[in-house]
């Protein structure tokens, strides 16, 4: 795999992170396809009118359905769901500590029972590597342990040291296995320690010197306080090498990818675009909307008249409204798509801005704006 950052602004970098499945500009937003989807919308769509780079799997969601098997028959999961593109996957470790029931964690893995039908799995460095390979996705992802938010000093120490040590053996099952369909995989590690500072700073260490091609920034946006977030994300930032990617893990709004841009993050991810958007609230150039209000019952002009998108010029907010009241899936749709239509708008600027030599100012300005209640 191949980074290279060719600008800088401040902290923020743009740059191009090239996989076997094409080259992707940073800042990038990958948008949330857990199961195989992105909810509501087809590949057509994300790769056309949205020109989505990459997308995101996860491998707990994927392995309990459709599970190994049917994904191998397929031929991975490119070919599952007909998307052409770059593919990253979580690990599913966040998934098994916030969904599974009766986890129980121990050095060997992760023992956990579906919140599907109760049944018993257990997940470990090695085959969460394995599976991973079955996905065939181009960027794979260590299990860690994520602890949640307000944890003791104590329990972050312990998740710490045992997200090194599943690294270690995930880079080793990583080694000893080979990369699925022709197209070759990649593993990146996940820097934990919850808001404790020195020991963001011990994770980033340890997993650096294991010597992965990029690194998470994992554990945030589970409840801290957005100072917290942001100081963590400068810390591994400061931390990290500047030759490799850095990607924070489910974040978030537009001010909160604007501010971690700033402190030299290249990769995001989150479903607040996707599931913000199908409860009615839009993301637009202008600020944010609630489509569900009666204000907008009678509102003629365009979706989002500052976005180059077919659903922002061609939709007015009356009619999205109407859809809303109707419950129509067309109105999910349309919200889904205006939504990943202004973070990929909210990327292209952030890139541009960067390669300016004008980005401090660029961020300032669209916080204040994209944050607005219209």
């Amino acid at each position: 795999m191949q980074f290279e950052v060719s600008h800088t602004s401040g902290g923020a970098r743009a740059g191009v992170l090239t996989t076997g499945r094409g080259r992707i500009r940073t800042p990038v937003f990958m948008p949330v396809g857990t199961l195989g989807t992105v909810k509501g919308l087809s590949p057509r769509e994300l790769k056309g009118d949205l020109n989505t780079q990459i997308i995101l799997g996860n491998t707990y969601h994927l392995y309990l359905r459709p599970g190994s098997q049917r994904i191998t028959e397929a031929g991975g999961l490119h070919k599952f769901m007909a998307w052409e593109g770059p593919i990253l996957t979580d690990s599913g470790g966040f998934q098994v500590y916030s969904l599974a029931s009766r986890c129980k964690i121990t050095d060997e893995g992760a023992v956990f029972q579906s919140h599907i039908d109760g049944s018993r799995h257990l997940f470990t460095p090695e085959n969460v590597v394995d599976f991973q390979r079955t996905l065939g996705s181009d960027i794979m992802m260590v299990l860690d342990e994520c602890p949640p938010a307000g944890v003791s000093r104590s329990y972050a120490q312990q998740a710490n040291r045992r997200t090194a040590a599943w690294a270690k053996r995930s880079k080793a099952q990583f080694a000893d296995s080979g990369s699925r369909y022709g197209v070759p995989q990649y593993l990146f590690a996940i820097v934990q320690g919850s808001t404790f500072a020195d020991l963001r700073r011990e994770s980033a260490q340890e997993l650096m010197d294991m010597d992965f091609p990029g690194y998470a920034i994992g554990g945030l946006s589970v409840g801290e306080e957005a100072e917290a977030l942001y100081a963590m994300v400068h810390v591994c930032c400061e931390m990290l090498p500047p030759g490799k990617p850095r990607y924070l893990m489910g974040v978030g709004t537009p001010a909160n990818l604007l501010e971690a841009i700033g402190r030299g993050v290249d990769m995001f991810d989150c479903v607040m675009p996707t599931r913000n958007g199908r409860n009615g609230m839009l993301f637009t150039t202008r600020g944010v909307v609630n489509i569900r209000n009666r204000k907008w019952a009678s509102d003629s002009s365009p979706l989002d008249s500052g976005l180059n998108t077919y659903v922002s010029q061609t939709f007015t907010k009356a009619y999205v409204r109407h859809l809303f009241q109707c419950n129509e899936i067309l109105g999910l749709q349309i919200s889904a798509m205006q939504n990943l239509g202004l973070y990929a708008w909210l990327m292209r600027g952030a890139r541009q801005a960067i390669k300016e030599n004008r980005y401090a100012n660029f961020s300032r300005e669209m916080s204040a704006q994209l944050s607005r209640r219209l």
